[in-house]
């Protein structure tokens, strides 16, 4: 936690209610992306690995350490989830062409078509929960 500096404009009200605002609408947003991933007969986490595989930046799709980096999940954790969408058709691991010790996790045609009908059925909520997050910001920086 940091400490406020003397020239820090102290927090009003309208702080804290567009700071509730947004606390509220990012959770609608992860309530809703939960539901339509059960709905999509997915985990939510399931969802959420398949989204971190398809967006994984690099010359190679990522590996399970890389996936545990960025959901936020011990490694063993992740070698779980690996195992079950790998399961499911979702995913499949192929090994490294630069380091044979190394192992990645690639989405398949079967997990790109269902994580393409999520990522479709969210922009809307995107746009609402980028709405509140601009709104948020613009009182920042108008204050």
């Amino acid at each position: 936690m940091t400490n406020r500096t003397a020239t820090e404009k102290p927090l009003t009200d309208e702080d804290f209610q567009a700071l509730a605002a947004f606390r509220a609408a990012l959770r609608q947003f992860v309530r809703f992306s939960e539901e339509a991933a059960r709905e999509a007969g997915l985990t939510p986490q399931q969802h959420q690995a398949l989204v971190a595989i398809r967006g994984h930046v690099g010359d190679e799709p990522p590996t399970v350490g890389e996936l545990a980096e960025a959901l936020q999940v011990k490694h063993h954790s992740a070698v779980g989830l690996v195992d079950r969408i790998v399961q499911r058709g979702f995913a499949r691991r192929e090994p490294s062409t630069v380091d044979n010790r190394r192992v990645h996790v690639a989405i398949t045609p079967a997990g790109d078509d269902v994580l393409r009908s999520l990522t479709a059925a969210h922009r809307e909520e995107h746009r609402q929960l980028a709405d509140v997050l601009r709104q948020l910001t613009a009182e920042y920086d108008a204050g």
